[in-house]
């Protein structure tokens, strides 16, 4: 006699979805926000733009320069043009509110219950929305990065002064650029899902990664201590020549490196965490 066993629908749909699927489903949902797509568009264009405008300046005021400046002009000036302290907080700002705006998307729609019913394994579906928002934003980040670079960098070869990035020391800084996206996107969608609400949740993004930094200097060691602790902050000390060459209290490039490792890594446990333990 034939016995027969009953599955349970939600331990039947947990272990029919494998990770590649969830991956699948969590490109087609980002995708299809118009407004992460509009944003991504829109936040390379500005970026590079930004960063064109400032070699652009360096182009038209050259011939004004004083023989000490055209001196000392290069290679620093014209790497650092390359990809501006204004067009780093531009791409933070960018990533950060895509990554807040990744997670509220799904809460403000409701689509989340949908989501959680098909797929009761919460943190797996987690894990899959970061891994596809991490690659995402890091494609954004190389773009922006690499494009901000060659655009500033054909508009400083016209005064002889541009470089390539093949010299020693670029490559770090560039790659610093990059990776400045996909940290403050996660960041952003921790954000989103502790908090839910699109509003309250980009603007604790813009607070957290830009505003926060202004109230810490870096001349009394425990208000340097937190500023070299902001992803801004490591951004500069990898990207900027010789950016804590004469502060009292330094840090290091091993330092910044593993703050913008320990960022994403804080954002990625507390989004599992939360995700996992609070009701929809």
């Amino acid at each position: 006699m034939t016995t027969l066993t009953y599955v349970p629908k939600t331990a039947a749909a947990e272990t029919s979805a494998r990770f590649r699927d969830l991956l699948a489903s969590e490109w087609l949902k980002l995708w299809s926000l118009r407004s992460l797509r509009w944003a991504a568009g829109l936040g390379v264009l500005v970026v590079i733009g930004a960063n064109a405008n400032a070699a652009l300046a360096d182009y038209t005021n050259w011939p004004h320069y004083s023989p000490q400046i055209k001196e000392q002009f290069f290679p620093s000036w014209p790497y650092e043009s390359s990809f501006t302290d204004i067009s780093a907080m531009l791409m933070m700002l960018f990533t950060g509110c895509i990554g807040a705006v990744a997670a509220v998307g799904e809460y403000s729609t409701g689509m989340v219950r949908t989501s959680y019913a098909a797929v009761p394994a919460r943190r797996s579906l987690m894990a899959a929305k970061m891994t596809v928002l991490t690659a995402l934003m890091l494609v954004f980040g190389l773009v922006a990065t690499l494009g901000s670079f060659w655009a500033s960098q054909a508009i400083e070869s016209g005064r002889g002064v541009g470089l390539s990035l093949t010299e020693p020391g670029i490559l770090p800084g560039m790659l610093a650029c990059a990776v400045l996206a996909p940290v403050c996107a996660l960041v952003g969608l921790s954000l989103g899902v502790l908090i839910r609400h699109s509003a309250t949740a980009t603007g604790s993004v813009i607070g957290l990664l830009l505003l926060v930094p202004l109230f810490f200097t870096e001349n009394r060691y425990w208000s340097a201590v937190f500023k070299h602790a902001m992803p801004h902050d490591a951004w500069r000390r990898l990207h900027t020549v010789d950016f804590h060459g004469s502060l009292p209290y330094p840090t290091t490039d091993a330092g910044a490196w593993l703050v913008l490792a320990i960022w994403p890594l804080v954002a990625v446990v507390l989004a599992l965490v939360v995700v996992d333990r609070r009701d929809l």
